[in-house]
């Protein structure tokens, strides 16, 4: 039995009664579905914020809690601050991730002045950590926000939840996307995670480029090279620098000199006697160039 083909016609009542998602839905910035899962805080807790870790392709980590008005943000970290740590080079990879969230836990637990009670895991040995709580204060808790990014297993977002981890904070979570995570094995394998953790599987991808393709080394890998960043020397490096986030957490403004003088890229308003000045000038301009043009006739 045939069917005709018929055109879904919408009349005008469908679109007087459409109504359109929210903007940032549309936009595609914000699950909603889940963010209201996340900021639901049980009625007992009488207003107490519910926490969020918060980050996202950027390497951006907030620690962000939900009111009436709006998120409010407690804490934040960010990839371009690594640099003042002594990472100059490759901030968008699983190690930055790793060292970006480790700098917001251990800035947030100073803000809060906790983070003497909990130094977290110091060694990052790329096995599973969860903080253990102190006789005194609870360990601060938050929820992992990971908004609209796939989370697939080593995806860059888990490497900040391990470095907020391994710098103290409480984050429920599960070690089944970490990198490093064998599926038919069904456990993490922290010598995996480790290297990755310490930029090892960045260090294997420039030798290989070493040995079989130098020239694509050279344009992929010319930051590493200006900074004298050997393969073998990134595990030190990131050493270095988890201690030196440690060290001092805190946020620091850049100094940046004011500009001696602003351009101007829009007429200044002249008063009535510049303007009368401005248009005696060009008069005078006119008559001496037309004096000019008579006696060049003239001869």
């Amino acid at each position: 039995m045939l069917k005709a083909f018929v055109k879904a016609q919408k009349s005008r009542a469908y679109f007087k009664r459409y109504q359109v998602k929210f903007k940032r839905r549309r936009e595609g910035k914000t699950d909603y579905r889940a963010r209201i899962r996340l900021i639901n805080q049980d009625k007992n807790k009488y207003n107490t914020p519910k926490y969020r870790f918060v980050t996202n392709k950027d390497i951006i980590a907030q620690i962000t809690s939900a009111t009436i008005a709006g998120d409010n943000v407690l804490a934040a970290a960010y990839a371009h601050e690594l640099p003042r740590y002594g990472l100059e080079v490759g901030l968008t990879n699983y190690a930055a991730a790793y060292c970006t969230g480790l700098l917001l836990a251990r800035r947030v637990l100073k803000k809060l002045e906790m983070d003497e009670e909990y130094e977290g895991n110091v060694e990052a040995t790329g096995e599973d950590y969860s903080v253990e709580p102190a006789e005194t204060r609870r360990p601060f808790r938050a929820l992992l926000d990971v908004g609209l990014i796939r989370t697939t297993t080593g995806n860059r977002v888990f490497g900040a939840l391990k470095g907020a981890l391994d710098g103290g904070l409480d984050i429920p979570h599960s070690d089944k996307r970490f990198a490093g995570f064998d599926k038919d094995k069904k456990e993490l394998d922290a010598e995996v995670h480790r290297k990755y953790v310490f930029g090892g599987h960045v260090a294997a991808y420039i030798k290989t480029l070493i040995e079989d393709e130098p020239e694509k080394y050279q344009s992929h890998f010319s930051a590493y090279i200006k900074q004298g960043i050997e393969p073998d020397g990134l595990e030190d490096l990131y050493k270095k620098v988890h201690a030196a986030i440690r060290a001092d957490p805190t946020f620091k403004k850049s100094e940046k000199e004011a500009p001696k003088e602003h351009k101007r890229y829009n007429l200044k308003k002249l008063t009535y006697e510049e303007r009368k000045a401005k248009l005696v000038a060009r008069l005078q301009a006119l008559n001496s160039a037309a004096g000019d043009d008579e006696d060049d006739d003239d001869e």
